[in-house]
């Protein structure tokens, strides 16, 4: 197993010998690579790591209002007219693990879309705490750049080899109330996955809407995942987002797994809890195939 700790702190070291270093250069580089230093050290003997073998994969750029977005994509090699997948990270940006989960995707034959969204407000993967990471970067980003930026995304997709008549949306935490507010906007989308996303809670200039606030209008059959004993979200809020969704006709649908918290997919942290990850895992696979995404 790498030392995870130590390329991470190779590529930040890297990243400072310089002033003149272009920070989207450096990004590009480091996408998809090593882990935020907040969630510093990693679980190492839990990582998963899915090859290449048979994939292409690898950061790309996506223009975006003149703003250059790197994405991290990963597809079967030589192949088009692939479903789309967009994987949405959490708030530690795109790093090693979800670019991982971006190839385990690709393996089963997506197009699989990881983009930097918090490239615009900083570098996620350089703050040591959590604390600093939400006040610095997380909470100057605003929703409409975020769906904004999928959108452009998905238009990429359809120029590069992706059916985007088949799309998904797979999100984690921060990306998982992100896949309930993509699929609030875009109908287009065939299915999405929330692993738990926050469905409740205030409402800012950047973050005017909630997902429960969407949900009796959501079209978009969307899975929710989450955890029994996650503490930032409770089975009261679960609740209020079934009723919610009863109201509508997406026949979305939650999985509560009693025995974990938050971030239950998450292999390079203490949270991980393999047996319902892998259940998970498999859920979504069926779920995206149910819907005809694959």
């Amino acid at each position: 197993m790498p030392d995870l700790k130590n390329d991470f702190d190779s590529l930040v070291g890297k990243a400072r010998l310089s002033d003149d270093v272009d920070r989207r250069t450096f990004i590009k580089a480091a996408l998809g690579t090593g882990f935020a230093a907040a969630v510093l050290p990693v679980c190492a003997q839990t990582v998963i790591k899915t090859d290449t073998v048979g994939l292409t994969a690898g950061a790309v750029e996506v223009q975006i209002n003149g703003l250059t977005v790197p994405i991290y994509r990963a597809q079967p090699e030589g192949k088009r007219n692939l479903p789309v997948v967009l994987v949405i990270s959490e708030i530690f940006g795109v790093h090693e693990h979800i670019a991982d989960v971006a190839r385990r995707f690709a393996k089963l034959g997506y197009l699989a879309i990881a983009p930097d969204l918090f490239v615009r407000q900083g570098n996620p993967a350089a703050f040591a705490s959590i604390a600093e990471l939400q006040k610095e970067v997380i909470s100057k980003v605003p929703d409409d750049q975020v769906i904004g930026d999928l959108d452009a995304c998905v238009a990429w997709a359809k120029e590069n080899g992706g059916n985007v008549d088949k799309l998904a949306i797979n999100g984690f935490c921060w990306g998982g109330r992100i896949t309930w507010l993509y699929c609030g906007h875009n109908p287009k989308v065939t299915a999405g996955a929330a692993w738990y996303g926050r469905l409740v809670g205030d409402k800012s200039a950047l973050t005017p809407h909630q997902p429960i606030d969407i949900a009796a209008t959501l079209k978009v059959p969307v899975l929710g995942l989450y955890g029994g004993k996650d503490e930032g979200i409770t089975q009261d809020s679960i609740q209020q987002m079934k009723a919610a969704l009863a109201k509508g006709s997406s026949k979305s649908t939650f999985v509560v797994y009693p025995n974990s918290g938050h971030a239950f997919n998450a292999d390079y942290r203490p949270s991980y809890v393999e047996a319902d990850a892998k259940d998970a895992w498999k859920r979504v696979i069926e779920w995206f195939k149910s819907h005809g995404v694959s």
